[in-house]
């Protein structure tokens, strides 16, 4: 059982939380900017557990459904499923009840928001078999990972206005950005086993494309949200958050798979620099 409770925590990936934070610091950025403030610890626990547990959740699927690609890729070749040391019917019962959990914590909001987690669990189960079909599946990705958006303002306001679809297509252009820094460190192994990443169609402009990514995230963030916070608050995280994108810039550049592996685990604090950024913005507006 303890050989098999650790097999498990591999799967859903616990030693790794730079998964769920990227999905979190937007999902709470967008429940203070739907509050206007502090939400309430009931809110900030929902979404800080739920974000955990659909993270885990979507481990599980995106495994079973890569089995088969993941053993030619160096860096997930050892993978649970792949492997063959956890089943494919354990790893979607896993999966399963993960998501279940995730469900009875969106039951405590209100109905408007349960009636979005069904729109938001369909595209986290179409983005592991995006990568068959589309040329940019971090796209499909990309909404998957900001659907805490419009779920945050579903469960504060009880409705989806346009500013969360804009901050959701901010968001957007944040997960290409570190997605295809993901997608870089596998591209020779994707070349050769015919999967499609974001990194292959763009060739030789991706680091160019990362780069614009990351700009477009943060105009459209600022455009939305700089009238609503104080102003200065917002601009010095814009400031830490453009150092950042400057520094992952360089750690792409070369395209070397242990610069692009570091960008990729370190965008989270560029998450967490614009969300700082909301709180005190609205703290001290």
């Amino acid at each position: 059982m303890k050989n098999k409770l650790s097999l498990y925590l591999d799967l859903i990936r616990w030693d790794r939380p730079a998964g769920w934070l990227l999905l979190l610091w937007p999902s709470l950025s967008a429940l203070w900017v739907a509050a206007g403030g502090f939400p309430g610890w009931h809110l900030v626990l929902v979404f800080v557990l739920g974000t955990i547990l659909m993270r885990s959740a979507g481990c599980c699927l995106n495994d079973v459904a890569d089995r088969d690609f993941d053993k030619h890729v160096k860096r997930t070749a050892q993978r649970p499923v792949t492997a063959g040391k956890v089943s494919v019917r354990e790893a979607l019962w896993l999966g399963a009840v993960l998501a279940l959990l995730a469900f009875g914590l969106v039951l405590t909001t209100n109905p408007v928001a349960v009636a979005w987690s069904f729109a938001a669990l369909a595209v986290a189960i179409i983005y592991p078999y995006a990568k068959r079909f589309f040329a940019m599946p971090q796209a499909v990705l990309g909404v998957a990972f900001s659907f805490g958006i419009p779920m945050a303002f579903a469960a504060v306001r009880g409705e989806v206005p346009a500013l969360a679809w804009g901050l959701l297509i901010g968001n957007l252009f944040w997960v290409l950005a570190y997605d295809t820094e993901y997608a870089m460190v596998d591209r020779d192994d994707d070349l050769r086993i015919g999967m499609k990443t974001s990194a292959i169609t763009l060739g030789s402009w991706d680091v160019a494309a990362v780069t614009s990514f990351y700009v477009m995230q943060l105009l459209i963030w600022t455009v939305l949200l700089v009238e609503r916070l104080a102003p200065w608050a917002w601009f010095l995280a814009l400031v830490v958050a453009t150092a950042q994108v400057v520094w992952h810039h360089r750690l792409i550049h070369d395209r070397t798979r242990e610069g692009c592996f570091k960008a990729f685990r370190l965008n989270h604090w560029l998450g967490f620099t614009l969300f700082a950024g909301i709180v005190a913005g609205y703290a001290l507006r």
